[in-house]
């Protein structure tokens, strides 16, 4: 793992942290929050990135919202109801209205779906909208959505942190000033530098304890640190090592909160290949991964067990499935059976794995490597940085390689998307070209249908069958970790590691710190 190194490194941070202590008297009603890169569009019907994703919805209002099991509650839309599988029906709730003083109408919902299929903004979102046939208004407050064919997806691609609701007449350029509906107004942006919002005093919900928030761009993980213990910065969510994390915690001003997350890693294999395309192959590679090691080592126990690409908390993930212990002595059984013998120095096969060159990800790589070649596998690693390996990733010209997913697998579209033949590139992410009939059946039907219970039933088939044939090994789903000052109170991780706890945060009285 290359642990000299490390350790220096861990070394030049610590004595960095006690250098950069210091006493600084932050401004009372503006709290500083760290992010790593600045959002590329706030209109929410163009920005994907993960910064875009997670301000937005404090600007925008969806029409529903994920609760706790990633199911759907009311928000704009007060109640919704479909009087067939190919209509929906939302009835907006009175009285909201925009930060410049304008009501939200049906109008503006229409013109917000309309403008991203009609081509009014250039958005990679239009995807998500393809079965839209038609975007009615029958009177203010309602909106009707006429669909192509059943789409029981588009309840989750019409709620926070992938759609908010722009005014009418909203043009290409409204990124340069959003307006939107939420509990925060837009103020400002400089490019690599801060996004600055500020409480919307007309907002319709319970308004944010908040005055004003600056989200300031400090793309290196050290610095961050740094800005966190000297003050100058309050709150950072998911954004340093596990390393840094676990040295910030004996920090008397800070509070690191820490809970279940979603986001998942996994690795992917490619179906294509002659060698990887044998499911015992795949099994054998599963089993000789020691997941509780790494978790313990690599991310100090800030990570659990994963075994669905769905989150446990998920109202569709199922614990009926096959299940992958660290079992060498299976994985060397499994391999012979299947005819793959120890040849010169012990090793069956070499296996290619394209990585980035994130340090996380390549030490993970490098440990796998370590567990493979105990069962007789040879790994070849070649890291990249990351735009190449994520448009080698992209194009599924790989072996073996670590990847993650971040929010896309809260919603149970993700296995068409991921998994269903439908969905090789470049029309979706089954990037290991990953092909199974009956999956595909079993995702057909549960998009017939508004029926939880039978989607559920389907999902879970397709749950065994994943855990089965294995075409990806999903890993753990990293733990959302909030560092803050004593300064900010009320703080909550949710799974998503999203910045919704800025809604409910407050700041204490005291302006000092220490």
């Amino acid at each position: 793992m290359g642990n000299a190194p490390r350790c220096f490194l861990l070394l030049v941070f610590a004595h960095l942290i006690v250098a950069g202590c210091g006493r600084t008297r932050p401004d009372p009603n503006t709290v500083t929050m760290l992010i790593e890169s600045s959002p590329t569009n706030l209109d929410p019907r163009i920005g994907t990135d993960a910064q875009s994703q997670h301000i937005y919805p404090l600007i925008f209002d969806s029409l529903v919202r994920r609760n706790e099991h990633f199911g759907l509650d009311p928000w704009l839309a007060e109640k919704w109801n479909s009087p067939d599988p190919k209509t929906l029906i939302f009835h907006l709730r009175s009285g909201v209205h925009f930060q410049d003083g304008r009501p939200l109408t049906s109008r503006d919902v229409k013109w917000t779906l309309d403008s991203i299929l009609d081509g009014t903004v250039v958005t990679i979102k239009s995807g998500a909208y393809r079965n839209i046939a038609s975007v009615e208004t029958p009177d203010q407050n309602t909106v009707t959505i006429h669909m192509k064919q059943p789409d029981p997806a588009l309840l989750w691609n019409v709620c926070d942190g992938g759609f908010g609701v722009v005014p009418y007449g909203s043009g290409r350029d409204f990124w340069r000033h959003p307006i939107g509906s939420g509990p925060y107004r837009f103020v400002s942006q400089e490019t690599d530098r801060d996004v600055v919002l500020e409480r919307a005093a007309s907002y319709w919900g319970p308004l944010p304890h908040i005055e004003r928030i600056r989200f300031a761009v400090v793309p290196d993980a050290t610095t961050q640190a740094l800005e966190l213990q000297k003050g100058s910065a309050d709150v950072a969510v998911n954004a340093l090592t596990p390393d840094m994390i676990d040295a910030l915690k004996r920090k008397s001003g800070l509070v690191v909160e820490d809970g279940p997350g979603t986001r998942l890693n996994y690795i992917v294999f490619n179906m294509r290949d002659p060698i990887l395309k044998d499911t015992h192959v795949r099994q054998a590679i599963a089993l000789s991964i020691n997941r509780p090691l790494i978790i313990h080592t690599l991310y100090r126990d800030q990570a659990r067990l994963a075994e669905s690409i769905l989150p446990p908390q998920h109202w569709a993930w199922s614990e009926d499935t096959e299940k992958h212990p660290y079992d060498p002595a299976k994985a060397n059984a499994l391999l012979d059976a299947a005819g793959y013998r120890r040849g010169a120095g012990g090793v069956r096969f070499h296996l290619g794995m394209k990585t980035s060159t994130d340090e996380t990800v390549r030490l993970l790589s490098v440990i796998v490597q370590q567990q493979l070649a105990q069962i007789g596998i040879a790994v070849d690693l070649r890291s990249y940085e990351f735009a190449t390996f994520y448009s080698d990733l992209t194009k599924g010209t790989f072996q073996m390689a670590p990847s993650r997913w971040i929010g896309g697998n809260e919603q149970p579209d993700i296995f068409h998307y991921a998994y269903s033949q439908a969905s090789f590139p470049p029309h979706g992410s089954n990037r290991g070209f990953y092909a199974n009939q009956a999956l595909d059946a079993l995702l057909d039907d549960a998009a017939a249908t508004n029926d939880q219970a039978r989607q559920r039933e389907d999902y879970e088939k397709v749950q065994q069958i994943l855990a089965r044939d294995l075409p990806s090994i999903n890993l753990w789903y990293l733990d959302t970790v909030v560092i803050h000052n004593k300064r900010l109170a009320n703080v909550h991780t949710s799974p998503s590691g999203n910045f919704e706890f800025l809604r409910n945060a407050a700041v204490a009285q005291s302006s000092g710190r220490e």
